[in-house]
């Protein structure tokens, strides 16, 4: 799977990115909180929802306005502006009709976006959203967001990443020490502390309540009942706006849902009922990279990633990247995506598919085999 990268120019001249992948009815990603179309894609935060998302259709998504391969100036911060931007990259796109998709502060401007283009719109699926900013919810609320813009000014570019680990905590209570890591670092690594901070601030005083009653799109609005970032009691505002959305509850603590535990897999599912769409068939070993190939003869023969990384002499991140290709290659996923990656190889090898290269085609080891 690859994506290409294009660029755009908004109504104010603020160049945007996006990019497509995929193959199939297309499916629009609202830009949400701090992206970077590179790094997402490396990413064991959102790797498996690009992947989904692009089995079976096209996905269009874009880093928003000061963030990530889009232009780092910001202009004015508004719904207004958002929703400007989006139509932007919808046209350069050339997309007429297309499911979109609102992911957490996503989904205010999604919503907007389909009340004023019904035409467009043909479904309408908002994840972990709401439609009022935490300005409008409450002293707590207000409390809690100036406190988080603090922690923004104060360490955002800090080498530790004790500040940003706050909404690392927030937004993957349960993602795993490397989860939580490379969220820090996509955290810094998509914009300033400047734009961090006006972003952030921007996105609290959001309140597009009076317009969700205007939606006509067909709506799935999903969200995890121990959201931290976002109560679920705003998921559910947020449908009961919506004339006949459906509202599902998912069992997770995360914002971000995570490809290794059952609410992911419930996302999911819902979301395909709902589009109509099926996953397109995995591809076989065979259909593998050489280099892809080479990582995983390696994890076949029990070798760690940095015992992998430390033979092929690469990057254990290089090495985490090549995996994760397998994996969506494979149609494998989660804790069982590593083992069920080597087993196919295995079996490939021993029906004389002869998968690999090197060793298994030519009888030298892939620890020696000579490299352009």
């Amino acid at each position: 799977m690859a994506q290409q990268v294009r660029f755009c120019t908004a109504g104010d001249g603020v160049r945007l990115a996006y990019a497509l992948h995929g193959r199939g009815p297309p499916i629009v990603r609202a830009a949400t909180w701090l992206t970077h179309l590179d790094f997402d894609w490396e990413s064991p935060v959102w790797r498996h929802w690009l992947a989904e998302l692009g089995d079976g259709h096209t996905l269009l998504r874009y880093d928003e306005r000061g963030c990530g391969l889009s232009d780092h100036e910001l202009g004015e911060l508004s719904v207004e502006t958002w929703v400007s931007d989006l139509e932007s990259v919808v046209d350069a796109a050339g997309i007429d009709q297309f499911a979109l998709l609102g992911v957490s502060q996503a989904a205010a401007i999604a919503l907007v976006y389909a009340a004023r283009h019904p035409e467009r719109v043909s479904r309408l699926v908002l994840y972990g959203g709401y439609a009022r900013g935490r300005m409008w919810r409450g002293d707590e609320a207000r409390a809690h967001a100036e406190a988080m813009g603090s922690a923004i000014r104060a360490g955002w570019t800090d080498a530790s990443p004790a500040f940003r680990r706050l909404f690392s905590m927030l937004y993957l209570p349960q993602g795993t020490a490397e989860q939580m890591a490379w969220y820090d670092e996509l955290q810094c690594r998509s914009t300033s502390a400047a734009n961090a901070v006006r972003l952030y601030e921007a996105r609290n005083a959001i309140d597009v309540t009076d317009v969700a009653p205007r939606v006509t799109t067909p709506t799935l609005v999903a969200h995890a009942r121990g959201d931290r970032a976002v109560p679920v009691e705003e998921g559910r505002l947020l449908a009961g706006s919506i004339p006949g959305a459906r509202f599902v509850v998912l069992e997770s603590a995360n914002h971000i849902l995570l490809s290794d535990e059952p609410a992911w897999e419930a996302f999911v599912a819902e979301l395909r009922a709902f589009l109509g769409s099926e996953p397109a068939p995995p591809e076989t070993v065979a259909t593998l990279s050489p280099r892809e190939l080479d990582v995983l003869e390696l994890v076949a023969a029990g070798l760690t990633n940095e015992a992998i990384a430390e033979r092929l002499v690469l990057s254990v991140r290089t090495v985490e990247r090549h995996l994760s290709n397998v994996y969506l290659k494979l149609g494998v996923s989660g804790k069982a995506g590593r083992a069920a990656a080597a087993v196919q190889f295995s079996d490939a090898l021993r029906a004389g598919r002869h998968p690999g290269p090197g060793g298994l085609r030519g009888g030298t080891d892939a620890a020696t085999r000579e490299r352009p």
